[in-house]
């Protein structure tokens, strides 16, 4: 079993070490770290490349876009996606991905992440909920096949992915074991540039 980590960058030279750290001090070693830097003009290369060998440059100017060149390049038997400004919660997170992963003969493992919101403080995505967030689903690389993210959409691209892969008819398997710290107040983010707001929060995590 082996594992491909694809992370998704552009200019995150303040933050990608940490996300990297994390992943390259995992127990469990049996994975390939692909960065791709997507029209990086700052230091995020050069620090990926301590790292890993395989750092891809791609000017896609898109999330999208780069979570695809890392699909193309992926060889492992799952795939993990890991935001540049985002983390796993311990060293441990792989070696139990593994153990667990396959069980059920599953397309699609579901795991919890964590993140702390203005007005919310510290949440757990909520069990029973199946939401389109990418990074926290182990993805078996076979059932993904030729399915990739699309290019034009910009923003909140996991929608269009996940719905796509939803519609093969996949086995999806929820596990409530919380692995990944989703970023969330990260300046510059995504999810900053959407808002921060607690309506925000409520429309999409399913939140009452």
């Amino acid at each position: 079993m082996k594992f491909s980590v694809i992370v998704p960058a552009h200019n995150e030279e303040d933050k990608i070490a940490k996300a990297l750290k994390s992943i390259k001090t995992q127990s469990f070693q049996d994975f390939e770290l692909i960065v791709v830097c997507d029209a990086c003009t700052d230091h995020t290369k050069e620090i990926a490349q301590r790292y890993t060998d395989k750092v891809i440059e791609i000017e896609g100017h898109c999330s999208a876009a780069a979570r695809n060149a890392g699909l193309d390049k992926a060889t492992g038997d799952w795939v993990l996606f890991c935001d540049a400004d985002d983390w796993y919660l311990h060293e441990y997170a792989f070696e139990m991905l593994a153990d667990k992963i396959g069980k059920e003969n599953e397309d699609v493992l579901i795991f919890t992440l964590i993140w702390r919101h203005i007005g919310y403080g510290t949440i757990r995505s909520p069990h029973g909920t199946i939401y389109p967030h990418v990074a926290n689903k182990c993805w078996r690389r076979s059932s993904i096949g030729n399915t990739r993210f699309p290019e034009e959409v910009k923003v909140a691209e996991d929608n269009k992915f996940f719905n796509a892969m939803l519609a093969k008819g996949l086995k999806v398997v929820e596990w409530d074991m919380p692995l990944y710290y989703y970023n969330y107040l990260a300046t510059g983010s995504k999810s900053t540039q959407l808002g921060r707001s607690a309506e925000h929060t409520k429309r999409y995590w399913g939140m009452h």
